[in-house]
């Protein structure tokens, strides 16, 4: 038996600090297994009592006569790790602590709690918690409620992993009143041993589970994680994972010298992790039930298969009996990175021929207050044969002479024998409740507002893209590793944490970046005498370890063109830096050679701990400031990554030529990112990184490095981290 299959669908459970005193823990978590139903045996553990709700208590769990599948813990700290001994010694396979005091209080309870791990872990049993609400199974074939929520959920084929125990409850409560259904259902508090990946594994492999739901305070693994996750969602046999992760608005990294490590934080950590492993991630509780609804949806396959219905494209075709809710509707649509599906000639007179002259037969479709369910049938079902539909949303808002039921009745007939995911949104509550509990009953996604269809349709959407992603070709790069890392030495040995523009265009240029020619200048006179030798025009920059923003203090110039400009620009470069910061050092000006026209892209690195390197990609100059159109991705990333990372932000279509503007050299971005990504994890001593702006030329001419800047680590910090 697998150590999680004693978890989940044990035969024999021993409730090991059971209560005969209601209200306490281990006498509520004892009653919940027994009134659930469970279909093993159960046993509790009392010194103190002969019996616990009319079940004979034993004092100890070696008492016990037979053998037991899973021991559930309600003691403090060192009771537990008694207990825990003495499980293991009576041969349990899997243990579940659910009471607190261990890591989250620190210092005895945190020893604890190793103690514990040590010991499950070389006896190789599996162990959820400390901390936690506990386990649910309510299949037919188990009926587990071991926790201390007393409502057990209706089977389902969704599962939920959850750090809250506290937010299970009422997760539990929220679910009750949509009619929804769990295949499995834990609370992992501490994650003392078992957490999100051992149960996303699990899951996956779990014949009842199609959809998987996490609510998540924290990971502690990162691209272990994301190549785990991504095989499961888009494996041989994709599931689904739904999450929502607290506390987006912490801020970040305050006293980040980079805009990288400005705009990174634990939040693009989260989003790049999502993103890369093929997570859904929702804003709200709300959104994650309607999300699994419409992704738990399974139709039959004429070989007897159950198969997700997930739309092609885009392009939805929207069919309502009322014109508000389908303007709501169709502006959910757009703002959701979907389209209105434009029908073809053939649809259109379909629609026509069977519609009222009043009905609007255009996209979204209004078949009228008063239509009766035929009317509905005859428009979905010209509507979902349409080669340029992807998929339905059906809102029905009840009128005096609309039948929800009959039309409730036509949708699952239609969409029984469309490929096409249908999703429905029945307003109302009482007036349409027939209709409604006739497609829930059918398995169709049903929703009492048109937002939640049209996002719910999005995520499948998103979902669909994820699957079918475009799969290159990857880069063959020859980087002088070697080298960097002589370079990086010798700075680090030197004290240095900073590496400005010249000291660090001399590492980029081991990994294949294009450097502008550039050196610096002490007085006016050799200023004009590099930009002379350079070749006009030049750019100007302040160089100092204190001014990392050079604009904000008036430290760049461009476009110059004579040798009096240039020693005019030095002047005014040297005194906006006093006057910008009067204790910051000065090494003088910085010569560059104008690149070639272009747009100004900014990528960058920010180095955490666990996780590791983190890209960012997105536009730059002043641009990044104000708009902070970026994308994050955790290293190691390959060209296609790098290619979604690229197409990710919303300033894509610059890239792409605009409005008369030159197509971008988007395959050398993507060529850059890698060489970054290789970059960042060859050399740990780059913490912090900027390259700000890249400037990206005309497509097949490559982009130039305008500006960096580098943080390394001390030797101090880097002795520090060898010697933990």
């Amino acid at each position: 038996m697998n150590g999680l299959d004693a978890i989940f669908s044990p035969s024999s459970v021993a409730v090991v600090g059971a209560s005969t005193t209601p209200g306490k823990v281990g006498h509520d978590i004892f009653a919940n297994i027994l009134r659930g139903g469970f279909q093993g045996t159960l046993y509790p553990v009392n010194p103190g009592a002969s019996s616990i709700l009319s079940v004979k208590a034993y004092g100890a769990i070696r008492e016990i006569p037979d053998s037991i599948d899973l021991s559930i813990i309600i003691l403090p700290p060192s009771s537990a790790l008694a207990a825990v001994e003495e499980s293991i010694s009576k041969g349990v396979r899997g243990i579940v602590i659910v009471s607190a005091g261990f890591r989250e209080v620190g210092g005895e309870g945190r020893i604890i709690e190793e103690r514990i791990v040590k010991a499950c872990r070389n006896a190789r049993v599996r162990l959820v918690g400390p901390n936690c609400l506990g386990v649910i199974n309510p299949m037919e074939t188990v009926r587990l409620n071991a926790s201390f929520s007393s409502r057990m959920p209706q089977p389902g084929n969704i599962s939920f992993i959850s750090q809250s125990g506290a937010l299970c409850t009422a997760v539990l409560d929220f679910a009750a009143d949509r009619d929804f259904g769990f295949s499995k259902f834990i609370s992992i508090g501490n994650k003392a041993d078992v957490d999100e990946l051992d149960l996303l594994r699990y899951f996956h492999e779990d014949l009842d589970t199609d959809v998987i739901m996490i609510y998540l305070e924290e990971l502690r693994r990162g691209p272990e994680f994301i190549e785990e996750v991504k095989e499961i969602t888009s494996g041989s046999r994709p599931t689904p994972v739904l999450a929502i992760k607290s506390g987006r608005t912490v801020a970040g990294a305050l006293a980040a010298a980079s805009h990288t490590g400005a705009l990174a934080g634990a939040e693009a950590i989260y989003d790049a992790i999502f993103k890369q492993s093929g997570i859904i991630r929702c804003e709200t509780i709300d959104e994650l039930f309607d999300f699994a609804n419409a992704f738990a949806f399974k139709k039959i396959s004429r070989l007897g298969k159950h198969v997700r219905k997930i739309p092609r494209g885009n392009r939805v075709a929207i069919v309502t009996n009322a014109g508000g809710p389908g303007i709501l509707a169709t502006d959910v649509t757009m703002s959701s990175g979907l389209e209105l599906a434009k029908f073809t000639d053939e649809t259109m007179r379909i629609l026509a021929d069977h519609l009222p002259s009043a009905a609007n037969i255009s996209n979204p479709v209004d078949v009228i207050g008063d239509a009766p369910y035929d009317r509905y049938e005859y428009a979905l079902a010209a509507v979902i044969e349409d080669e340029g539909v992807d998929g339905a949303l059906v809102i029905l808002t009840p009128q005096s002479m609309t039948d929800a039921l009959g039309t409730a009745e036509v949708i699952v007939n239609i969409a029984t024998h469309s490929a096409k995911p249908i999703i429905c949104c029945f307003m109302g509550v009482i007036d349409v409740s027939a209709g409604v509990k006739y497609l829930q009953e059918h398995g169709y996604p049903v929703y009492r507002f048109p937002e939640n269809a049209a996002k719910s349709f999005s995520a499948l959407y998103r979902y669909s893209t994820w699957l079918n992603r475009p799969t290159l070709p990857q880069f063959t790069f020859s980087h002088d590793h070697a080298r960097a890392a002589q370079i990086l030495e010798r700075y680090v040995q030197e004290g240095k944490t900073y590496l400005g523009e010249l000291e660090g265009s001399e590492l980029l240029e081991c990994y294949g970046f294009h450097i502008l020619p550039a050196e610096l200048a002490e007085t006016r006179q050799e200023a004009a005498s590099i930009a002379a030798k350079t070749g006009f025009p030049v750019a100007m920059k302040i160089a100092s370890p204190q001014i990392l923003h050079k604009s904000d203090a008036g430290g760049v110039i461009t476009g110059l063109s004579t040798q009096a400009a240039v020693e005019s620009a030095f002047e005014n470069i040297i005194e906006n830096a006093r006057r910008y910061n009067p204790n910051a050092k000065i090494d003088g000006v910085i010569i560059v050679k104008m690149a070639p026209p272009g747009e100004e892209i900014i990528i960058g690195v920010n180095r955490y701990p666990i996780f590791g390197p983190l890209l960012m990609f997105g536009l730059g100059g002043i641009f990044v400031e104000i708009f902070k159109d970026v994308e994050f991705r955790l290293a190691p990333v390959g060209r296609n990554e790098a290619h979604r990372m690229i197409r990710g932000i919303k300033g894509y279509t610059i890239l792409q030529g605009f409005r008369g503007r030159p197509q971008r050299d988007t395959e050398y971005l993507e060529k850059i990112l890698v060489s970054l990504s290789d970059m960042a994890m060859n050399h740990p001593d780059i913490i912090e990184m900027d390259i700000n702006p890249l400037i990206v030329h005309q497509k097949g001419e490559g982009a130039s490095v305008a500006d960096c800047r580098i943080l390394l680590r001390s030797a101090k910090v880097r002795i520090q981290n060898e010697d933990e």
